[in-house]
Parts: structure tokens; sequence; C-alpha cells
């Protein structure tokens, strides 16, 4: 791994990169800790099923940075490499992922830069999830570093279809055989359909315990 040093944008190590990096990450995580406790005193309910965080690797950075025809420098990484640090949230259904993207685009000091939204424009492979590109604020003792970091959210059998997939696309380096790739295809359509099924047997269940509730407090006061 060769990685130069570029004194240019207020970042010149590594070390200080996965500093800023890391805690732009805990700022995140906390923040999606805050909300998925309000949301559950407001609700009664919790969108968030967990919260996964990494920083990319040096090797993983470099090698992108070379694919897109950038030098191995500070700078060069911290411009034009949006997913450093990754927050991946998982949620139970797929009307959790936007009402979670929508708090979050609300938060003051969280910047929205880029969307993409593959579940409603899903990847030729089947792939799905909501990917942000947000910028934080990072407080360090002399200065300010606005730092991205890309927030994916997904339902759990998203999470599971997009980890298998990451794992066949490194086993066969990018280049799977054709019915692999068909298989792959045809689990991601019965994942959508499974996301849809337990979405509207969620809203149900939902609707049931809202009548039973009526009927309860009917009842109270002798209607």
């Amino acid at each position: 791994m060769e990685l130069k040093l570029d004194y240019g944008e207020g970042i010149d190590s590594w070390k200080e990169v996965t500093l800023i990096y890391n805690a732009a990450l805990r700022q995140v995580e906390t923040k999606m800790a805050i909300l998925n406790d309000e949301f559950q005193h407001v609700h009664q309910y919790n969108p968030i099923e967990h919260i996964k965080a990494r920083i990319k690797t040096p090797e993983s950075i470099v090698k992108k940075l070379k694919r897109n025809g950038y030098e191995s420098t500070i700078d060069n990484m911290v411009k034009y490499i949006n997913d450093i640090a990754g927050i991946r949230i998982i949620c139970s259904f797929t009307s959790d992922i936007y009402r979670i993207a929508e708090m979050i685009s609300e938060q003051r000091d969280i910047k929205v830069i880029g969307v993409k939204d593959y579940i409603t424009y899903p990847k030729a492979s089947g792939y799905k999830s909501y990917h942000m590109i947000v910028t934080v604020p990072v407080y360090l003792s002399d200065r300010i570093v606005d730092t991205k970091v890309e927030i994916q959210i997904r339902t759990v059998a998203m999470d599971f279809w997009a980890s298998l997939e990451h794992k066949i696309h490194y086993k066969f380096e990018g280049d799977a055989p054709e019915h692999i790739r068909t298989e792959l295809v045809e689990c991601a359509k019965m994942v959508s359909d499974l996301d849809a099924r337990m979405l509207s047997l969620n809203e149900e269940i939902l609707a049931i315990s809202k009548s039973n509730e009526l009927e309860q407090e009917k009842k109270a006061i002798g209607l």
C-alpha cells in the first residue's frame, strides 16, 4: 500500500485521517441512537434494528483512487473518496428506510450532499439499499473539519442478500458465472417480495391493534 502525504487540505497523516473519520462515525452513531430512543418514546417503536460502522482500509482506498485515475495522496482520498467512513443502518421494514433518511436530513448539523435510491431504482444485479453521502462537523482543538460519511439504509433481508453478493463478488473477482448472477437476481426478487409482504403484515397488525385500543377506550368510558 502506497499512500503519499500531501499537505493541502488540513489533514496530513493517516493517523489524523482515522482520528477524524472515527470521530465522524461516533457522532453519526450517537445521533442515530438518540433518534431511535426518541422514536421509541413517541411511537413505542424502534425503526433501527442495529448499526454497523467501519473505516475503509488504506488498501481499499488506494485501489479505488487508482481505479478512478487519481494519485494515491491523503488530499485525493479526502476529496474524492466519499465512503472512507461508512455507517450501515439496518431496519425491519422498507417504510423505515425513508423514515430514517428523513430524520437524518432534518438534523441541523448534518448536510446531505448526495443520495442514491437503490430501493426505487435497484441495480441490475438486484442490489437494493438507500445511500446518503453526508458531512458532519468534527470539532478539533484548533479547527472544525467537515467530514464525509456514507450512510447505507436497508432492511434485514436486503442486508442478508447484499452480504452474500459481496462475498460472491470478491470470490470471483467481479466475474461470477452467469448462472450464479442470474440466481442472485432471482433471490433479490424474492427478498423484495418478502419485504413487501412483511410490511403489509405489519401494517395489518398495527391496524388491528389500533382498533382494539379504540374498543377498549369505548368500553372504559361506557360507550
